[in-house]
Formats: structure tokens, C-alpha cells, sequence
């Protein structure tokens, strides 16, 4: 397989046109490089970043802490994901669910994303360094430097492992957040980095399995476009079970409650019953049902854990 992108082929512009659907193709040009930063995604960060910082603090940390963490978090992933989409441009044009994309549609260039994510870089690196720490800031352009150049560069194109081995740089929130607080790194958010690893494969190979086809069309070797539904469900399911023991083992580790414990071992539950089903029945519909619960299992675990940590502790 190619590693390089193709020449952008001419498409239909479909509506929706980014990562998680229901939005509309962008038609102004503010709108089009808010776009490229994959908003969705972002939110989907954020909701590990305070949670984490929460528990790092052991009890609620500096608000304006919070806020600058956020800003730079923010404008780190933003910056990785507008570099992303100029390099999957190519790929954007051929699937349906991502022709509306700005760079597919022309709203923008390449050449002013490419600008425009640099500058998020810098402006990110400099928050987080100055009113944060200087951990923190590497930490997040370490996750972008992982996600442009082993991800979108090398392993989404060449390997079915692009989604596992990539995940990683979905999963350095929670050590940003942790270390704008701590300024070190320690056991508990290790043990975070981990469960955010191992929850990506069945998140995203979920959606994988509904959008097999505009894989297999772009030419992207995604789990379920070289294995069976069935047998990537397999794979989901070993996942899940991992990335719940994970979640279990944070119990002790992060020094959590019954609040806690008791939220990760149901909503655990739940996720390894929906990934089992999805075995003996892989289709587009249950498996964008699984999809939808794996969101909804990390806000949730999430704001348990938060909510743990705070009633503990009397905030």
C-alpha cells in the first residue's frame, strides 16, 4: 500500500462529513477550519483531561489551572487533527461519511491548514508551558509528533494495528491533566494512560465495522476490512475485558471510593455484554450501538470518578 496520499479524486460532497456524523458540511470559511480541528474528538479529550486533574489534586484544583489546561489541550489536539486531515485528504474524498470535509470541498487549502496547525502547536505548547509546566506542554506535543507521524503517517495506510498502536495519542490526556497539576508523573495515571489505550480498539473498530466499505474503497487496511465482522468483534471483546480489569485495578491504585468501584464494575459490565452480543451478530447497527455506548462509558466512568474524588474529600 501507498504511503503517501493519492491525487484527490472528484466526489459528491455527502452532508455530514466528520469523524462521529450528524454534522453539517461547513460552508463558511471559519467554519471550515473549525472543522478541521474534529471538534467531536476533542470534546471526547477533554472529558478525560478534568476528571484526571480532579484526581490528581484530590479534591477540585486551581480553576484557572483548569481553564489554561483545557485552552492548550484544546488547541494541541486541534492542531494534530487539522494535520491529520491534510493528510487523509485523499482518503476524506473517496469515503462517503467524510466528503464534506473542508479540504475535500476546497473551503480550505492544505497549505492554510498546514499554517493554521502550526500555529495551534505553538500557541498550545506555550500555554501549557507558562501557566502550567513545562511536563504538561511536552506531553501534549509528544501525543501530536505520535499521532501525525506513526498514525496518520506510517501505520493507518501500511498495518491492521494502525488504530491500536495509534491510540495512544488519544490516550495522553489524562497524563497532560495529571501533570499540570502534579508536575510529575506517578502509578494512577499509568494506570488511566492504559484503560484510554485499551478502550480505543473497540471504540473505534465499532465504527470500523459500520464504514467497512468506505475503508475497503480508500484502500485502508481497518480491522474489518481484512478480517471478518465477527472476528474483529472477537478482538473488541478481549479488548473491553483488559481495558475493564484496568479500570478496576485504578480502584485501588487512584485511592477511589464505592462511588467509583461501583460505577466501573456496571458500566464495565455493560460494554463487555454489548462487545459479546456484537459477536454472534456483527451488523452495521449493533456494532454503531456498541459505538455509541463506548462515548457514553467514558463520560460516565469519568464523572463517576469525579464524582468520587469530590464527595471523599467534602468539595
Amino acid at each position: 500500500m501507498s504511503r503517501g496520499p493519492r491525487p484527490l479524486v472528484p466526489s459528491r460532497i455527502a452532508p455530514g462529513g466528520v469523524a462521529h456524523g450528524g454534522r453539517r458540511t461547513p460552508t463558511s470559511r471559519i467554519g471550515g477550519f473549525v472543522a478541521l480541528t474534529k471538534p467531536r474528538i476533542i470534546e471526547l479529550l477533554l472529558i478525560t483531561t478534568v476528571p484526571t486533574m480532579v484526581m490528581a489534586e484530590q479534591g477540585w484544583p486551581s480553576t484557572w489551572l483548569v481553564v489554561v489546561t483545557l485552552i492548550g489541550g484544546t488547541l494541541a489536539a486541534g492542531g494534530a487533527n487539522t494535520v491529520n486531515m491534510v493528510i487523509d485528504r485523499d482518503i476524506d474524498a473517496v469515503m462517503p461519511r467524510t466528503q464534506g470535509r473542508p479540504l475535500v470541498t476546497g473551503l480550505v487549502s492544505p497549505r492554510e491548514a498546514m499554517v493554521f496547525a502550526l500555529a495551534l502547536e505553538v500557541v498550545a505548547f506555550a500555554v501549557l508551558w507558562v501557566w502550567a509546566n513545562l511536563l504538561s506542554a511536552v506531553l501534549a506535543l509528544a501525543a501530536m509528533l505520535f499521532y501525525v507521524f506513526v498514525y496518520s503517517l506510517w501505520l493507518k495506510r501500511t498495518s491492521t494495528q494502525n488504530i491500536v498502536i495509534g491510540g495512544a495519542a488519544g490516550a495522553v490526556p489524562v497524563l497532560v491533566g495529571w501533570s499540570a497539576v502534579q508536575d510529575a508523573l506517578g502509578w494512577a495515571p499509568i494506570v488511566l494512560f492504559v484503560v484510554m489505550f485499551l478502550w480505543t480498539p473497540p471504540h473505534f473498530w465499532a465504527l470500523a465495522i459500520r464504514y467497512t466499505e468506505d475503508y475497503r474503497a480508500a484502500n485502508v487496511p481497518m480491522l474489518p476490512v481484512v478480517e471478518t465482522a465477527a472476528v474483529t468483534a472477537r478482538k473488541m471483546l478481549l479488548y473491553t475485558v483488559v481495558m475493564v480489569a484496568g479500570t478496576l485495578v485504578l480502584w485501588p491504585v487512584g485511592h477511589l471510593g464505592l462511588i467509583y468501584g461501583v460505577a466501573a464494575v456496571l458500566l464495565g459490565a455493560l460494554f463487555i455484554a454489548g462487545t459479546a452480543q456484537l459477536i454472534s451478530n456483527a451488523t452495521p447497527e449493533r456494532a454503531m450501538r456498541v459505538f455509541a455506548y463506548s462515548i457514553s462509558y467514558v463520560t460516565l466512568l469519568f464523572a463517576a470518578l469525579t464524582a468520587d474524588v469530590l464527595v471523599r474529600h467534602g468539595v
